[in-house]
């Protein structure tokens, strides 16, 4: 049966309408999902870092524990919970920076330092030397800082072995095995934070730093995890997702190293992602990072990874020339 003319046009009229309805609501959606983004961003890394805070009394104890603490992101987070009057205990594997970062946090800050020098990439052995070191201590943060790249960018087929195990025992295994000796006496106190430093790598998939990607991944789901288990224990466990901070591990590249708008220096990046804890569980640390990672959520992955390859190949074009 055919359709008169009033009647096409007034089921026409109806589609308009309905679609102009879905309009709406998709357009009201993507508006409220701006703002609650920005009240979230300005709420993390804005209103928290207005509020004086007394770590030791929140968390439990007076000692913090920094892995990897004296170099980047480590010695960054040292300093700053040293400042807010934490007294540190530095775990890294090199003895003269260590007494030397102690002595600078000493001076400084008038807090109390230990240092202990160990070499995460040799595993599981050292996890004892390192709870008789902790033993007794009242440790109410926690910062699983500790990482490597390797020695740099490469395809899978030319690292050596050295870097792989180094890579899996320095970035991966180091987490939960930490977590392990200090979880049981924050769970006695019900106090105590976690802060495990991933990386927005271990979102992506990175072509030349495969493994490192994988071993971040493996820190985020981690901390994703573990917080489910410690529910209403009093414990916070949050992780930190940064895009590049100028250290030593991005020294490899000039151009990606050098400090900016969105690349931090250490200090700048450890002081500001500490005032984020109890917060957020998760957070890229720094709030130029945070637009970035709200940006990249909208890129295709596909995209990503084929930027980054290029980038990493030139990366690695250059270092072989310079070699």
């Amino acid at each position: 049966m055919a359709l008169s003319f009033d009647s096409a046009k007034w089921l026409t009229e109806e589609v308009v309408d309905v679609l102009f309805f879905i309009g709406i609501l998709y357009i009201g959606k993507v508006i409220l999902t701006v703002l609650w983004d920005l009240a979230w961003g300005l709420r993390v890394h804005v209103w928290s870092k207005l509020v004086s805070r007394d770590l030791a009394r929140e968390y439990g104890g007076k000692w913090a524990v920094v892995t990897g603490a004296t170099d980047g992101i480590g010695k960054g987070y040292a300093a700053a919970l040293a400042k807010k009057g934490m007294n540190v205990v530095l775990i890294s594997r090199t003895q003269e920076k260590l007494e030397k970062v102690a002595q600078e946090i000493r001076g400084q800050y008038g807090v109390e330092t230990e240092i202990l020098q160990v070499d995460f990439a040799l595993g599981r052995p050292i996890y004892e030397i390192i709870g008789k070191c902790l033993a007794g201590k009242k440790i109410g943060i926690l910062v699983n800082n500790v990482g490597v790249l390797g020695s740099g960018p490469c395809f899978f087929k030319d690292m050596v072995d050295d870097d792989l195990w180094a890579l899996i025992n320095v970035n991966t295994a180091s987490v939960p095995a930490m977590t392990k000796l200090v979880l049981p006496g924050m769970l006695a106190r019900k106090k105590g934070a976690i802060i495990n430093i991933s990386s927005s790598a271990g979102h992506m998939s990175v072509p030349l730093i495969q493994v490192y990607c994988a071993t971040k991944s493996f820190v985020s789901r981690f901390s994703e995890i573990l917080p489910f288990e410690c529910r209403s224990s009093g414990i916070t466990v949050q992780y930190i997702t940064p895009f590049v901070v100028s250290t030593n591990m991005t020294s490899f590249d000039a151009q990606i190293n050098k400090e900016g708008f969105f690349t931090p220096n250490a200090n700048t990046f450890a002081a500001h992602a500490l005032s984020t804890l109890g917060y957020t569980q998760q957070t890229a640390g720094y709030w130029t990072h945070g637009i970035q990672s709200w940006v990249y959520e909208k890129t295709p992955s596909l995209l990503l990874t084929y930027i980054y390859m290029w980038r990493l190949k030139a990366s690695l074009s250059n270092s072989e020339k310079s070699n």
